[in-house]
């Protein structure tokens, strides 16, 4: 399915980033474990401090016994249209750490950040081989915790609908109005040199 892309960078970046968004119109088709593990394995090759790659992913594909189980823990809105994905992911990060040539357990005071590399690239990847990614902050964390059996050491950060592009015509019409690639704020406005300008 085409999508028009109304994105321009305002300085030279490779084309994925400007290809990459977050639909939320999914045809609910079928995906192979494979290609699952496939933008899995790209989100395990994140950087992370001290190389101690904190992010754990609970995965459950359409069509699976565990799919109803993921979905549940979504919000009603996401779930109106999460429920055409074709899977569905739970983002965790390990909030504590083993530093190297130690045996104690630290605070990972990076896990968030570490985590959300992860999946940044698990997002690329997904797009670099024709699947959308959406994360949503909107699911039921404590649901997740209890029914995935999370233990207390990890955070629950976020979750995650993959799937192929479906026709906008499938989402409410208040919704419609949004599926496409979104704009971004002005480099200008969010990097500076120097010194924070507010």
């Amino acid at each position: 399915m085409s999508q028009t892309n109304p994105r321009v960078a305002d300085h030279p970046i490779d084309p994925q980033f400007l290809n990459r968004w977050s639909p939320r119109a999914y045809t609910g088709a079928d995906i192979s474990e494979e290609t699952v593990l496939t933008f899995l394995e790209a989100a395990r090759w994140a950087p992370s401090a001290y190389n101690s790659q904190p992010w754990r992913f609970v995965f459950a594909r359409r069509g699976t016994p565990q799919w109803d189980s993921l979905l549940g823990l979504l919000n009603e809105f996401n779930r109106s249209w999460a429920e055409k994905a074709s899977v569905l992911i739970i983002v965790l990060s390990k909030t504590t750490m083993i530093p190297p040539g130690t045996t104690t357990p630290v605070p990972a005071g990076t896990h968030a950040f570490d985590t959300g590399s992860a999946w940044a690239y698990l997002a690329l990847q997904a797009s670099l081989s024709g699947w959308h990614a959406h994360a949503m902050a909107g699911f039921d964390k404590d649901k997740s915790r209890t029914e995935l059996g999370v233990p207390a050491e990890y955070s629950i950060e976020a979750a995650v609908a993959i799937g192929k592009l479906g026709d906008k015509s499938i989402l409410p019409e208040g919704l419609q109005a949004r599926e496409l690639p979104g704009p971004r704020e002005p480099l200008s406005k969010l990097a500076f040199e120097g010194k924070f300008q507010a």
